[in-house]
């Protein structure tokens, strides 16, 4: 059987985390004002959603 359905959804969700990296690494490349802020920017730009649910859980649960 074929799985035809299902393969729009997940290019969306690919095309969405995209879009959201490269307006990530473009934040984090202009807010870099050290050597090292330079370098670390494409790894942030890369790890953003989890930061971003880390926060949004820590502030809902009221985290340490």
């Amino acid at each position: 059987m074929s799985d035809r359905g299902n393969n729009g959804a997940a290019a969306g969700g690919g095309a969405v985390y995209g879009l959201g990296f490269i307006g990530a690494a473009i934040y984090y490349f202009w807010a870099a004002d050290t050597f090292w802020e330079f370098v670390l920017a494409i790894p942030k730009a890369i790890v953003w959603p989890a930061i971003v649910v880390f926060e949004l859980l820590k502030s809902f649960y009221g985290g340490r």
